[in-house]
């Protein structure tokens, strides 16, 4: 499905990820966890064609996304949640929602993903008419979620969703997203510093330090090494 081949980034000079290889099969849940700093966020943002290539190539399905814009890739089947949420403040939950149904599939799709949505997220749709500015900090995640999931995705990324929360709602975030991909099928790519519930939900994972892969391997393998275990399990 996504095949990241041997990709470098670099920010002014700078390089913020350097020979990336990373896929993603149909149907497979894959975390990259990684420290502060190790390139996971940027990882996003070049599959998503926010930031160019320096060298490297990502593909979805077989097609070269280089040639494509952003907007272009997401209606592929990708949906992108991104990093601090960033929902519309002055737009209602069900508006927010609403702006990630935007292909003629999603639209005729949209009673039946907005159900599953509510039942994913029953305070989103008791929340519905409220702006979305005003919501907690989970409560916008869930917006976020969801406005991916409107897209109808074959692919859903996310960037860090425990970001800011309260270890209890992080936890029922996780849950969630375990959900979608058991429940729709739909392949995750998940990226997150909560090494151990990324690493505890996955079925494949990826070790990012500084912009390089150290390490991967299944999600057995990863939560039984030693240096896993020590450096970010705390074991």
């Amino acid at each position: 499905m996504l095949n990241i081949n041997g990709i470098s980034v670099y920010y002014e000079g700078l390089c913020a990820l350097n020979d990336v290889r990373i896929e993603v099969n149909s149907g497979e849940f894959v975390a990259v966890v990684g420290p502060n700093g190790a390139g996971k966020t940027t990882l996003f943002k070049a599959i998503s064609g926010v930031v160019p290539l320096s060298a490297g190539q990502v593909s979805y399905n077989g097609q070269d996304l280089s040639k494509l814009q952003a907007h272009e890739r997401a209606s592929l089947g990708i949906a992108h949640v991104p990093e601090g949420r960033q929902v519309f403040p002055s737009l209602s939950v069900l508006e927010n929602l609403q702006t990630g149904a935007q292909s003629k599939q999603a639209r005729d799709a949209w009673p039946q993903t907005l159900a599953f949505i509510h039942t994913l997220f029953p305070r989103l749709a008791e929340r519905s008419t409220q702006a979305a500015g005003t919501l907690s900090g989970g409560e916008q995640q869930m917006v976020a979620i969801g406005r991916g999931l409107a897209s109808m995705p074959q692919l859903l990324m996310l960037d860090e969703p425990s970001m800011g929360l309260a270890p209890a709602v992080a936890d029922q975030i996780f849950e969630c997203i375990q959900r979608i991909h058991k429940e729709q099928g739909i392949s995750v790519l998940l990226v997150e510093q909560r090494v151990g519930e990324a690493l505890e939900s996955c079925d494949r994972g990826y070790v990012l330090e500084s912009g390089h892969l150290v390490m991967s391997g299944t999600h057995q393998e990863l939560m039984q090494d030693s240096r896993i275990k020590k450096s970010y399990l705390g074991l």
